[in-house]
């Protein structure tokens, strides 16, 4: 009887090496994100006419909100959450506008309101991973609205009074936290990736990676940055009819692009037209 030959296991398969260029995280200065905010003054004073068209599209985000929190004053967290999100997407004709002038091309309105269109793949798929968190937010502010909230479901006229009531700090104790912690998160996801695609066309769960490392790395510097947005957005919505967003708005948005540009590096620099 003739014996088995000894059997040989394949060896084991190695992927090839990545022809991508590959990023690097910059370390960032702390005063890093007044820079940012400079570069992007320079590019409204730049075009003053599509920062006014995309500043307008920002105050009547806060039209809506503030209609909202007149009317259904429980909806008001998941509404603000819905503009977090769609802020970015937003903005994304402004990056394109920033990206232009920075490679020396000529930036248009049209050009701005179509950038996306070449990589609506990849935006797809990050704005599907967005709403499913915002849906989570919205959820969990209901929640908490449900099981915290001590003296009854506010009144739109007594809603910041019932809700700063001795009685319900049990509340606004958690409302800060799970608001704070979706906030941090899509923070975290969307401080670059945006940009990111809309820059090196790459897929969405990268852009989304990078954006993370680029928190884990300069924690510090991106609080500032996420600190600086919150604050800008809350001093323009105390203006009267938040008006203060016409400037805002665009102004972050633009600011958006540099942060991208100083918090990732790559080899080269890809000149899309």
């Amino acid at each position: 009887m003739s014996s088995l030959p000894d059997y040989e296991a394949p060896p084991p398969y190695v992927p090839p090496p990545s022809d991508a260029p590959s990023k690097t995280i910059v370390a960032l200065g702390f005063f890093a994100p007044f820079q940012w905010l400079r570069a992007g003054w320079a590019d409204m004073r730049e075009h003053p006419c599509i920062s006014g068209f995309y500043g307008l599209a920002f105050w009547l985000m806060a039209v809506v909100l503030g209609a909202v929190f007149r009317t259904s004053p429980e909806y008001t967290m998941t509404i603000a959450s819905g503009c977090l999100l769609v802020g970015p997407f937003l903005a994304m004709g402004l990056y394109e506008v920033s990206r232009r002038r920075e490679a020396g091309l000529q930036a248009d309105l049209s050009s701005s309101l179509t950038c996306w269109a070449s990589h609506i793949k990849s935006m797809g798929m990050l704005v599907l991973v967005l709403i499913v968190m915002e849906l989570l937010w919205g959820r969990s502010s209901l929640v908490v609205f449900a099981v915290f909230f001590n003296t009854g479901m506010p009144s739109t006229s007594g809603v910041m009074d019932a809700i700063f009531n001795p009685q319900n700090w049990e509340f606004v104790a958690a409302y800060a936290i799970v608001g704070s912690a979706f906030a941090v998160l899509v923070f975290s996801i969307s401080a670059v990736s945006i940009p990111m695609i809309l820059d090196r066309d790459t897929d969405a769960i990268s852009a989304a990676i990078t954006s993370l490392e680029v928190m884990f790395h300069n924690t510090a510097v991106m609080l500032l940055w996420g600190g600086l947005i919150a604050g800008l957005i809350a001093v323009s919505l105390a203006l009267p009819w938040g008006l203060g967003l016409l400037v805002a708005g665009p102004l972050l948005g633009h600011g958006s692009w540099y942060a991208y540009r100083g918090t990732v590096r790559w080899p080269q620099d890809v000149t899309v037209p």
